[in-house]
């Protein structure tokens, strides 16, 4: 099971070693884009060209004559009707029991965590409280966007559920430590607010998506660097330079409103502002 193209990897890994998939469960196709046309999810479309049973009804696994199911990033609650019938892992992407909930690799980022990592759990009713089998720990590179830690952790969950499957699941343990809750990334929080830290920017940023404007029209920001103050106050630019609340952020690459992404230098040299203007008025 699995609904964003997360789910993606463990699938064509499980067909790839051989393992009978009877069915596999997606979101419901979606309108995508500008078009009216209904598309698959990225799920449904791999396992329908690897020959695959695929379903959007969950209640539809009763049916299914399987010893274990592996959901994936489902992002819906899996009631005790269908536990009982079939035990399920969950491959989630944090040290749990840090960050239980829809946005862990975000969140983990936002808080400026040098470590997350992922957990083979067992799925219950209510939402990551599982034990767990394995657990694998990956660093979090202060530069890396979230697109590529996500990347990393799904390589690294993929590896692991594998060799779980292989060598056994073994006996779980019970989640230790301090729960934190990792809610969904709300539009508002990529909003750039020039007077907060250079580094809380910069992972906003590395999130992607982040957006800030420049003479009222909305200009995202793609990738930054953090540099040595150099007087600016926030939002003040200098080049590709822009003053914080504390610290300075280069600009790498950004968008401006209705047009491609390019070099924060291309866009510099056209908008020309001047020092009395600020991003973000």
């Amino acid at each position: 099971m699995g609904t964003p193209e997360v789910g993606v990897a463990p699938l064509r890994a499980l067909h790839q070693a051989g393992y009978d998939i009877p069915l596999v469960v997606s979101r419901p196709d979606a309108k995508r884009g500008r078009g009216s046309t209904l598309t698959p999810s990225p799920v449904k479309a791999a396992a329908l060209e690897l020959g695959l049973s695929v379903t959007d009804n969950v209640d539809d696994v009763l049916d299914v004559d399987a010893d274990l199911g592996v959901v994936v990033a489902y992002g819906r609650i899996i009631g005790t009707h269908l536990l009982e019938r079939l035990p399920m892992v969950n491959i989630h992407f944090s040290l749990l029991p840090r960050w239980r909930g829809a946005a862990p690799v975000e969140r983990a980022i936002l808080a400026g965590d040098e470590t997350t990592g992922v957990c083979l759990m067992v799925l219950d009713e209510e939402l990551d409280v599982g034990d767990i089998y394995r657990v694998a720990e990956v660093p979090i590179d202060n530069h890396i966007a979230l697109t590529d830690l996500r990347n990393q952790l799904v390589d690294v969950g993929v590896q692991l559920l594998l060799d779980a499957l292989e060598e056994g699941l073994g006996t779980p343990t019970p989640q230790v430590g301090e729960i934190t809750w990792a809610k969904k990334i709300q539009p508002d929080e990529l909003r750039l607010d020039w007077e907060r830290p250079a580094s809380d920017l910069h992972r906003i940023i590395r999130l992607g998506g982040a957006w800030t404007t420049a003479r009222g029209k909305r200009l995202k920001v793609w990738q930054t660097e953090v540099s040595e103050g150099r007087g600016l106050q926030p939002g003040q630019v200098d080049g590709t330079s822009v003053g914080t609340g504390d610290g300075t952020l280069e600009l790498i690459e950004v968008q401006p409103e209705g047009k491609p992404r390019r070099s924060a230098q291309d866009w510099a040299n056209g908008a020309r502002l001047t020092p009395n203007e600020r991003l973000g008025t």
